[in-house]
């Protein structure tokens, strides 16, 4: 019951040796307290130079994201690269900027207490520019319960004239989506106030060199450095004595071997002592088997069809390769509109184009499917280098069923329905199902009926709060949770080091707030114009270009290009 451990690619970076990787990780030491004591205006100078050299790293590091995934660079699917890869990055330090510009505390729109004592805080939408590139979407911040709802402790410790020691800290990046290394390098700076370290993953470390030009400034300063390696490298690397702390996004088994040895007899034996082989922090996010929770309720014949389509693009998105793509779609038995609904997307996931399956041992996890669901329908097209989009139909909703327990990581959507007839029914039996028996808790998705919302307003609400996610997306694919960067991104803060499921801690959180449980997304039930990461989303390329321009810096004239390629879109 995990996250799928992968085999490791042939290198597209040649492996940086020891020597070198002493000799960054030294010039990191030495200047880590010099980080930690720059002011404020020194740390927002080097920002803003470091989002003029990503732009103009941008244009090429989308191109080979799009030659390893088999995009045509001038076809339209090429906006995901740049959408996923550089205009979310720019958009994390813009938004650390702003924070800083707040002396690591920017107040948020609202803030409130719930009846039981815990806190909320509305992040999104806190600008004009929020307001008008996502009319009607709103995002919340909910804070542990019991906790109270502080900001950016760093920043208010220095004001009492105490910081933290100069570190170093490693990332692990992961090879699916070329923003995720490096935001969580700039979490690590910024919200942390450690310099960074950071492995590329081997399936996406041709990213590395324009990562390197991208973060230039911070680069030759001595705050950050690029390295690569598979395995052996990274061990290496975590067993450094100048390495202080640790992110990884991977694998719980990964995970598992950092942190308790590199056999299960040692993990066992080690988790059974409380004895972990790493003596150094470590923070995690480590995929999830994403939910899907249709709530029963009046659709019409185009809200059908549109969220049939939204399901087929929370699947298809990167090819599959997410740990927030749609894996189990969870319907109603007694939702008169069920049979439709599951006809319209079978037909919707048909008509997606297929991907690369670039990812490696993804043919390998199909078979595993195949294999433990000989039902499987194959609704995509097949080859060498593709695997099929496959819907397994009627998957039994009990402890331990494999679709349930294993992430995919790959094309494949598992179908579950359960004893409910209508919305209260449907909300109330979903969330302990997800909740104990799908694996997982980085995030999942719930499809709500605008009727639906406002006459169960109450087990709408009590749904929300029960269900044990880092992120919850209402009418909205969990990426854009990832991408708005106001929100946190991260496991439910329920696990242990020992029992790690899906990670501990989170980044993103431009708010900085100390103690997130998690965040939460709503947006309208028919979202206009048409969302980004709808698979046949017709103006994505200029889209993803515009984008990259207006978060480099956001003003008036650059928005007709932004809105003419949403609009088109």
């Amino acid at each position: 019951m995990s996250s799928p451990k992968f085999p490791e690619p042939p290198p597209s970076m040649p492996e940086t040796s020891r020597e070198v990787i002493d000799r960054k990780l030294n010039r990191l030491k030495e200047n880590a307290s010099t980080w930690v004591d720059m002011d404020i205006d020194a740390r927002i100078d080097i920002l803003k130079r470091t989002i003029e050299t990503m732009k103009r790293a941008a244009p090429k590091w989308v191109e080979s994201v799009c030659n390893a995934k088999g995009i045509d660079p001038e076809s339209q699917q090429a906006g995901e690269a740049w959408l996923s890869g550089p205009a979310t990055t720019i958009r994390n330090i813009r938004l650390f900027i702003d924070t800083l510009e707040a002396n690591g505390q920017p107040r948020p729109p609202k803030t409130w207490k719930r009846s039981n004592g815990q806190y909320v805080a509305k992040v999104f939408p806190s600008t004009i520019w929020d307001r008008i590139m996502f009319g009607g979407h709103e995002a919340e911040i909910w804070i542990q319960n019991g906790k109270p709802p502080t900001q950016g402790k760093i920043y208010r410790d220095k004001t009492y004239g105490v910081a933290k020691e100069g570190a170093v800290s490693l990332v692990l990046g992961a090879g699916n989506i070329s923003s995720i290394g490096p935001m969580d390098a700039l979490h690590k700076l910024v919200v942390e106030d450690e310099v960074v370290l950071l492995k590329t993953n081997p399936v996406n470390a041709y990213v590395g060199p324009f990562l390197e030009e991208g973060f230039a400034p911070l680069v030759q300063a001595g705050f950050f450095e690029v390295v690569h390696g598979g395995a052996e490298v990274g061990k290496y690397l975590c067993s450094h004595p100048d390495v202080a702390s640790i992110h990884i996004t991977g694998s719980d088994a990964t995970h598992d071997a950092i942190v308790w040895g590199g056999t299960k007899k040692e993990q066992n034996r080690r988790k059974k002592a409380n004895d972990p082989k790493l003596k150094i922090p470590i923070t995690s996010e480590l995929g999830c088997v994403t939910p899907v929770m249709v709530v029963p309720g009046p659709f019409s014949d185009f809200e059908m069809t549109y969220h049939a389509r939204h399901v087929a693009s929370m699947i298809s998105h990167n090819g599959s390769f997410n740990c927030n793509a749609a894996k189990v779609l969870v319907t109603a038995k007694g939702w008169p509109q069920e049979a439709e609904f599951l006809r319209r997307v079978r037909a919707e996931i048909c008509r997606t184009p297929p991907r690369k399956a670039y990812y490696p041992g993804a043919q390998k996890r199909y078979e595993g499917f195949l294999k433990a669901y000989p039902e499987a329908e194959v609704l995509g097209v097949g080859g060498e280098d593709i695997v099929p989009w496959t819907l397994i139909p009627e998957v039994k909703p009990e402890a331990g069923e494999y679709a349930l327990t294993n992430e995919a990581f790959c094309g494949v959507l598992a179908h579950v329905s359960i004893d409910a007839k209508d919305a209260p029914d449907f909300l109330e039996a979903v969330v302990p199902f997800v909740n104990e028996k799908v694996w997982g808790t980085l995030s999942c998705s719930m499809i709500l009926h605008s009727e639906s919302e406002k006459r169960y307003s109450d087990a709408v609400d009590k749904a929300i709060a029960g269900l044990k996610y880092g992120g919850i997306g209402i009418n909205v694919w969990p990426g854009l949770i990832y991408g708005l960067v106001a929100t946190t991104w991260g496991a439910h803060p329920s696990h242990t080091l020992d029992d790690i499921v899906s990670g501990i801690g989170v980044v993103h959180n431009s708010f900085l707030f100390d103690h997130p449980e998690k965040s939460v997304v709503r947006a309208p039930f028919i979202i206009r114009p048409t969302p980004p990461w709808f698979h046949d989303h017709g103006k994505l390329a200029g889209l993803g270009e515009a984008l990259v321009e207006f978060e480099s810096d956001p003003s008036l004239t650059k928005l007709p290009k932004l809105v003419g390629n949403a609009l088109l879109g």
